[in-house]
């Protein structure tokens, strides 16, 4: 455990930051599982409002940081893809 002053501050910091960043980084498991499940179901109109919710979370956990920002656009890309790909096997559009 730290010992000095600056240290012990550090290691109330490093903690709050690491809760902090442990609620997004669920949230955005959370999102994603909320897509593929909706890309699961063939509900388009979930599927599209789910992916913009998804898109605008994960690019705010880049932007602090807390996602690297090539895995964030690795994300988004993939799941933006499956919504594609079910939008465009859909018999309604046809």
């Amino acid at each position: 455990m730290a010992n000095h002053k600056s240290a012990l501050k550090r290691a109330r910091q490093n903690e709050v930051k690491r809760i902090r960043n442990k609620s997004l980084k669920t949230s955005v498991k959370n999102i994603v599982k909320e897509v593929r499940a909706a890309v699961a179901e063939n509900s388009v109109d979930e599927a599209r409002e789910a992916l913009t919710k998804a898109v605008s979370i994960i690019q705010k956990t880049s932007a602090k940081k807390i996602l690297h920002k090539k895995q964030a656009s690795r994300k988004i890309s993939r799941l933006t893809l499956k919504v594609n790909q079910m939008t465009a096997n859909s018999p309604g559009d046809q």
